[in-house]
């Protein structure tokens, strides 16, 4: 039972958990976001995306097309949104951030892993390399 116990405690665990809780809860805002905003918008604009009742029947089996198509216009909106107003001002932003931070690895001219700036032998592939005295931008 203590191995049980540790397994559910590890660090690990309890840090994926907390992802998907948060990550459960993000898709909720982003879903929400995109009823609100986005749909009413799109429905301005060219008439609401929503196929559902789209099908086609051949030898009397139906084949209801629009609900993968409502689905995927839904997945392509929920995209853009989490592209433009989540990962494109964080990446902007940790741009930012790391601006004035030193280089503290470079590449092994031999086999191009990193390895440190002041190494004279790549831990990877063994070449001697020179050491770099100033950081490399």
């Amino acid at each position: 039972m203590s191995g049980f116990k540790k397994f559910l405690i590890r660090g690990n665990l309890v840090e994926l958990a907390v992802a998907f809780v948060v990550g459960a809860a993000f898709a909720g805002l982003v879903k929400d976001f995109a009823n609100s905003f986005i749909t009413p918008l799109i429905a301005l604009i060219g008439g609401k995306p929503d196929y559902t009742g789209l099908a086609v029947t051949i030898e009397g089996t139906k084949f209801p097309y629009g609900v993968f198509l409502t689905s995927a216009i839904a997945f392509f909106i929920t995209a853009a949104i989490v592209y433009f107003l989540v990962v494109l001002p964080t990446t902007k932003l940790i741009e930012r951030m790391d601006r004035g931070k030193e280089a503290t690895e470079r590449d092994c001219p031999e086999c191009l892993s990193e390895i440190p700036i002041k190494a004279t032998r790549c831990r990877h592939c063994t070449a001697e390399v020179s050491p770099v005295t100033e950081p490399a931008h």
